[in-house]
This record gives structure tokens, C-alpha cells and sequence, in this order.
């Protein structure tokens, strides 16, 4: 059935044994002095063995000036080049190919990160960064140029298949490239043909000191979705020119930083959302196009191919959830993948913090080492109090350790508070890790007890050596007055179908829980009013699925009251407190409640000194989100 994405294909000399590819992503996870770590070899080992036919890493600094973030790889200097030949040796060791993506962030950087002031073709600072850049006077642009072939020819010697010149995203060659960041009128600004000549020398300084038979691949931002930027129609230009230049393949991506949702999408954008720009691409040039955005499933990646859209596919954050998706969809163990289900929580939220990347659906990411699931020495019975995704995945890991291990939900479903987290417009693709997480617990012999509370009374009899406490969390009731009448409903009421709700309806609180509920009411004809006391709502929200969270509350209408605080509830509405005034909000037919949620465990106290540990993870322990809840779960099921 994958006849497309498991044949071999050529880029330049650089042969590869499948069509599946690993998009760079900043990561986090190198020395600050640009030298990698173990950690970040074996991150990017974990996907060697895993099937993928070619791993780009990320963001290989040509200059420590040109850094976008603390902890990238660098190759700026020959120092460096002994620990990432460390990185290629043993990604060789699985048959896969690995090329450095090079770059130069420009205005995309602040002094807080490189200690001086950015650099660019003009003086425009980044809107995102807000950083006055310095203007790049004809002499430094040459350096700059010499630093990337110096930086390709050390990546050669390294042991590198070749390298990505990146040309995307907004980075220095994107911002030479753009008339939306390049007003220069010397001879690197204006013509298409002037903006070019950055990029233009820099490959040819590449093949200078690298060979002409270094494949070199060049990433580039079809639309940068920002006035006055590039186009698809520039870029097939582009394109043309490039592949004339000697480039062996195009990378077709999509973005700069004002329009970061473009490079990094979330759930609310479609699958393959840009395949149709690297399909106009492929129209112009004759050496491969790899498409990327937003692909999770191995069958969307070879509809793809077999429909000519492009020659490669690469999926980004699909290989962070699973690095062993190639290898389980060559062996047909489709169910056994996990998916990507474009949370955000655990790459982009923690990136743009600058610190290290994790994943939601895979705790193990960056820490394949410290996280490897091995047997147990001695085999013991593990109860499991709470079918949540924290409770799931402490009894999967548990369980493949070789314990006999026995879980108990008091619902007759798994899937706990994440279950309903799936609801809302956008988010269905929570429920593909819940369906794995059922599997595996199949898989390696849990023992389910479903409308079944784990008592004190059942661990008396059951004698187990462990119990992990996963119970949740349950929502939180306000002391306001008129609380208890019968137009009030639980948000997780109405997310789970318990409780309907007429054709008006006020949210009371708009955070996460909140937010997302009044969406999935407003898709669903409702006229909706969001009362938070903050002065902003959906903040806990990543910034990206916010922004799409935002977009779709106003286009349905719902109207939002912030600064204000709920006094009592009415039989047809509300009375707040709002700008020192007492008024009333509605009429409306149902008040959703959406204030919060609180731990539920009851069950620590009562066995204590009756087993050998407890362990308390998720909600249980501390209301948070998803991320830091399954994380917990694993953690749970190594120490065990």
C-alpha cells in the first residue's frame, strides 16, 4: 500500500532508501557553544533506527552572530567539528542520510541570545523581536558569504551528506530574498535578480570549497503570508534560478516569524496544508521537491507522492511523537504509531521560551537514553487507580516492563478529562493518542477494571506491591450565589454530552476549558457570552492555537466580557461586577460553569503504611496540563 514513500530516490549523488524525511527543528538540546551533546546524537539516532530514508538537522549557525536560539549546533569553527562527526557516524550505522541545514537568523535574533545587536539587509527590526538590526554594509555580506561555504565545507568533513542552505522562515537569505525586509538599493536589493545575488553567491561558495558534487538542498518559504512579502508565483521564479545555480533538490516550507503559524501550523490547519505550492514548485524544476506541514500519517504522505505533488515528504513533529513511524508503517503495525496531534504544548510553547523540546505524546523525546523502557528485575503487581492519560501511560510502561499490572477507572470509558479535551472544533485528533493508548495497554496484557473505583478495601484484597494514584481532577464550584440552580451546568458536562444547553448560553470563565467549550457551542449554533475575570481569556492557550481559537470565537460572534466578576446567577442570566458597576449579562437559557479544576485523591491517605509506595501523578498531584501530566505517568512506570 506504500509503494510511493518506501522507493528510493537521488538527490544530487546522495541516495536514499525511502522518501520519508525529517525536517530540521530547533530542539534545544547542544552546548551553547554549538557543539552537540549526547543527548542531541541520540535524539537524532532514535530516528535513524527508526526507518527515516533522510534526517535534516537544525539550524547549523555559520556564525555565533547568527544564532536564533541558545542551544543550536553550530560549525563556525573547526573545534566543532569533531563532536558532530560523533552525530553523522552513528546515524550512518542505520543506512540513513543526514544533511546540515546552515543559516544566518538576521533580524530574527536579539541581543539576549547572541550579546550584540542583530544584523540584516536593512534597517527594519523583525516585528516579532522588536530589535533595531544592524544594516549589513557590501564588505560584511561578503564574510557572511565565505561563512557559509566555510560552514558547508566543515559539515562535509564531518561526515555529512550534504547540506540545507536555509532559505526560509525569514532568516537572513529569506530576508535578502524579500522585499518585505530588503529595501536596499545597492546592487543586493530591489530586482528580483539583485535580491538574488546573496543566496546566488553563497551557493556558489558552497560548491567552491564543498564540490560541485556536495548535494546541496535549499529550504524556501513559498508565501510568507505577510504584506509585501514573496509569493508563490516569486518563488516559482525563484526556483527556476536556483535549480540553475546547482541546487539538487527544494525544500518548500512556508513563513517567516510574523507569520509563525504558517511555519509551525497547529491542529486547526489543515493536513498538508501547503502541498499545492510544492506542487507549483515541481512544475518549474526538474530536481525533487520535498513538501512539508502539517502531515502525520504515513497514507497522507504517499497520497502525496502518488499524486505528484512532490518527490519527498517530510513530516516534522510526526517524528518526534514516533521516530519509529517509518519502521512500523514498512512492517504494516500502523496501530502501534503515534501521532502528532498538533498540541504545541511541548515543542513551540517550550521553544519560544528558549529552553529544550519535549512531547506531549512521547515523554521519551531528547531523553531516549534516560528514558528507556527496560526490563524489571523483579516482577511485581501494580494498581493503577484512574484511566486518564496519566494513568494510561504509567500502566503501559509499567506493563512492558514485565509488572503485572491492574487498572482501575471508575467511568465505563478511558480517556478521563483528555477524552473531553477532544471535543472542541480542532482538537479531534486527541482522541488518535487515547485509541493508542488503549491499544498498548492491550497489547502488553493491563488488566482493565472499568466502572470500578480502587478502593482501600479492593487493595486489602488485591496485595499489590505498588499503587500509582492517577484519579484526576474534578471542576471546581464557586460560592456564588444562585450556583446550584438547575440552569448551571459543568463545562465537562456539556463536553461529554451529559448536559445539554439551550440557545443562549454564558461561559463563566473563559481559560483554556472555558474557551475551547464556548467554540465548540458556537460551532454548534449557539449564541455564546465568555464572563472572565483576567483580563484576557484562553491565556494558557499555546500562542499559535490561541491565535486559531481567537480567529474562530469572533467569526461565530461570541461575545466576550473580560475584567469581569460573577456576583450571582439568575434564572435568565447573570449580575457581575464590571468597571466598579454591578450589571446584568444575559438573557440566557444556560450558565456553563469553566472556573477551574481541583486534584481528586482521596485514596493516599487511606493507603498509607499498607503498601510498599505510592506514587501520585497528573491532576492528582497538581492541576496542569497534558503535557506534564503523561510525562509524570512515564516516569511512574520506569520507577516501579
Amino acid at each position: 500500500m506504500l509503494k510511493y514513500i518506501f522507493s528510493p530516490i537521488k538527490i544530487g549523488k546522495m541516495e536514499l532508501s525511502n522518501r520519508l524525511v525529517v525536517p530540521p527543528m530547533v530542539m534545544n538540546y547542544c552546548n551553547e557553544d554549538g557543539t552537540a551533546t549526547e543527548r542531541f546524537i541520540a535524539y537524532h539516532e532514535a530516528k535513524a533506527r527508526g526507518g527515516w530514508g533522510l534526517i535534516i538537522t537544525e539550524d547549523y549557525a555559520v556564525d555565533p552572530r547568527g544564532k536564533g536560539f541558545s542551544r543550536i549546533p553550530g560549525l563556525w569553527d573547526d573545534s566543532q567539528i569533531e563532536s558532530h562527526s560523533r552525530l553523522t557516524e552513528r546515524i550512518h550505522k542505520y543506512g540513513a542520510k543526514i544533511v546540515a541545514q546552515i543559516y544566518h537568523c538576521g533580524r530574527q535574533t536579539n541581543h539576549l541570545v547572541i550579546g550584540e545587536q542583530p544584523v540584516a539587509p536593512s534597517p527594519i527590526p523583525c516585528p516579532v523581536n522588536q530589535e533595531m538590526p544592524h544594516e549589513l554594509t557590501v564588505k560584511e555580506i561578503k564574510e557572511v558569504v565565505e561563512k557559509f561555504g566555510d560552514c558547508a565545507y566543515r559539515a562535509k568533513k564531518a561526515g555529512f551528506d550534504g547540506v540545507e542552505v536555509h532559505g526560509a522562515h525569514g532568516y537572513l537569505i529569506a530576508q535578502f530574498m524579500s522585499p518585505y525586509s530588503n529595501k536596499r538599493t545597492d546592487e543586493y536589493g530591489g530586482s528580483l535578480q539583485n535580491r538574488l545575488r546573496f543566496p546566488l553567491e553563497i551557493i556558489s561558495n558552497i560548491k567552491a570549497k564543498a564540490g560541485n558534487d556536495f548535494p546541496v538542498i535549499f529550504r524556501i518559504s513559498a508565501d510568507e503570508f505577510v504584506p509585501g512579502g514573496r509569493t508563490i508565483e516569486d518563488t516559482k521564479a525563484i526556483a527556476i534560478i536556483l535549480e540553475d545555480a546547482g541546487i539538487n533538490a527544494i525544500h518548500v516550507s512556508a513563513g517567516v516569524y510574523a507569520s509563525a503559524d504558517a511555519i509551525i501550523p497547529p491542529s486547526a490547519v489543515r493536513h498538508g496544508w501547503i502541498t499545492d505550492y510544492a506542487a507549483e514548485v515541481k512544475k518549474v524544476v526538474s530536481i525533487p521537491v520535498i513538501t512539508v506541514g502539517r502531515i502525520n500519517d504515513p497514507f497522507v504522505a504517499e497520497a502525496i507522492i502518488s499524486s505528484g505533488k512532490a518527490d519527498l515528504v517530510s513530516i516534522g513533529r510526526g517524528s518526534l511523537a514516533d521516530p519509529e513511524m517509518p519502521n512500523k508503517a514498512a512492517a504494516g503495525k500502523f496501530e502501534d504509531i503515534v501521532q502528532c496531534i498538533g498540541c504545541m504544548q511541548g515543542c513551540i510553547e517550550r521553544l519560544f521560551k528558549n529552553i529544550d523540546v519535549k512531547c506531549l505524546v512521547n515523554p521519551s523525546l531528547g531523553r531516549e537514553l534516560e528514558f528507556a523502557i527496560q526490563k524489571a528485575g523483579i516482577k511485581k503487581k501494580i494498581l493503577v487507580a484512574g484511566g486518564g492519560p496519566a494513568g494510561m501511560e504509567a500502566a503501559i510502561v509499567a506493563a512492558k516492563r514485565g509488572h503485572e499490572v491492574h487498572l482501575y477507572e471508575k467511568a465505563d470509558i478511558l480517556g478521563g478529562q483528555y477524552r473531553l479535551a477532544s471535543v472542541p472544533p480542532s482538537k479531534g485528533e486527541i482522541t488518535t493518542f487515547i485509541t493508542w493508548q488503549k491499544k498498548q495497554l492491550n497489547k502488553y496484557g493491563v488488566i482493565i477494571h472499568l466502572n470500578t473505583e480502587l478502593t482501600a478495601e479492593i487493595a486489602d484484597e488485591q496485595k499489590p506491591d505498588i499503587v500509582i494514584i492517577a484519579t484526576g481532577g474534578k471542576p471546581f464550584v464557586p460560592d456564588i450565589p444562585g450556583i446550584d440552580k438547575p440552569n448551571v451546568v459543568a463545562a465537562h458536562d456539556v463536553l461529554s454530552g451529559k448536559a445539554d444547553v439551550g440557545p443562549k448560553v454564558i461561559i463563566v470563565g473563559g481559560g483554556m476549558i472555558g474557551s475551547e467549550t464556548a467554540n465548540h457551542l458556537a460551532n454548534h449554533g449557539k449564541e455564546v457570552i465568555i464572563v472572565e475575570m483576567l483580563p484576557q481569556i484562553a491565556k494558557d492557550e499555546e500562542a499559535n492555537v490561541r491565535m486559531y481559537l481567537m480567529k474562530d470565537l469572533e467569526e461565530k460572534k461570541v461575545v466576550v466580557y473580560t475584567n469581569t466578576i460573577v456576583k450571582e446567577i439568575d434564572d435568565d442570566g447573570i449580575k457581575v461586577e464590571r468597571n466598579g458597576k454591578t450589571e446584568k449579562i444575559g438573557p440566557a437559557d444556560t450558565i456553563v460553569l469553566a472556573v477551574g479544576v481541583k486534584p481528586v485523591n482521596n485514596l493516599a491517605e487511606q493507603l498509607q503504611n499498607k503498601v510498599e509506595k505510592i506514587i501520585t501523578v497528573g491532576d492528582a498531584f497538581e492541576v496542569r496540563k497534558a503535557l506534564e501530566a503523561i510525562e509524570e505517568g512515564y516516569k511512574a512506570g520506569l520507577e516501579v
